[in-house]
């Protein structure tokens, strides 16, 4: 057998969801069916995080076991070839055995794109997040300074997350605006369910001047998910980053990360 390692991006919301599911419009599942055709078995992929539906990912790392050998360009054109439009292989490479995607993954990084305009998006309906209201970015980035560290996120879990610990060491929390639209970076040595796009709607009642920066503070500390803003929606949420050490032989040295840049059309 031989593990080989894939870069991949997705529109999400033309799936259900990263997981695999009966019903197959998930991308692991598109995905499968793929490789299995280049590869002439059933091929299981494992990736280097989970994402629900409508999430996108531009930085996304999968690996699986095969027994064909084939040209790495097999795993990529090949592959390509048998995708719905939505989700592409960017890369390929083979890598150790000992290498897993998720759990030798010690960061990954997510963008958020917010469109703040008084009326909604069209042409990028699914690929960004919209709020209607003015948003001060300035009292948001104050806000998020706090989330930096080593800390309990209890607050900003889903009520289903199956993590055993709501600790997280978050490395970089950012807020910019560019024009219409915002941006909201977060590096972290791992995300809760739901974590980000709550964190989100939080950042966004701060913005719109409902609650005060100090308030976020209050809310982190309270560990109290039904203390916090609601879930915000994931149309504008993006998986681009995943970092390795380098000894994996990955791309970019085990950085692999591909944040998507406006404009996006």
């Amino acid at each position: 057998m031989v593990r080989i390692a894939l870069g991949v991006e997705y529109a999400g919301d033309c799936f259900e969801g990263w997981q695999s599911q009966r019903h197959g419009r998930t991308v692991q599942d598109a995905l499968e069916t793929a490789l299995g055709g280049v590869a002439g078995e059933p091929v299981r992929t494992h990736c280097a995080g989970r994402t629900d539906t409508g999430v996108h990912a531009t930085a996304q790392v999968v690996h699986f076991d095969v027994a064909a050998r084939r040209p790495l360009s097999a795993w990529v054109r090949g592959v390509n070839s048998a995708l719905p439009p939505a989700v592409a292989v960017r890369w390929a490479v083979e890598v150790p055995e000992q290498f897993h995607a998720r759990f030798c993954a010690f960061e990954r990084r997510y963008r958020y794109i917010l469109f703040n305009s008084p009326t909604r998006p069209a042409l990028l309906a699914g690929r960004v997040g919209w709020f209607h209201l003015p948003l001060e970015e300035a009292r948001m980035a104050e806000a998020a300074a706090c989330l930096v560290g080593r800390q309990d996120f209890s607050s900003f879990r889903a009520a289903g997350c199956q993590a055993k610990s709501p600790v997280r060491d978050m490395r970089e929390v950012a807020v910019q605006r560019q024009g219409d639209y915002l941006l909201f970076d977060f590096r972290a040595d791992g995300f809760l369910h739901h974590m980000i796009r709550n964190l989100v709607g939080a950042l966004v009642y701060v913005g719109k001047g409902r609650y005060p920066p100090s308030w976020l503070q209050e809310a982190l500390a309270l560990r109290d998910r039904s203390r916090a803003a609601p879930t915000f929606a994931p149309d504008g949420l993006y998986l681009c980053g995943v970092g390795y050490e380098a000894h994996w032989s990955l791309p970019d040295e085990g950085r692999i990360i591909a944040a998507p840049q406006l404009p996006l059309i």
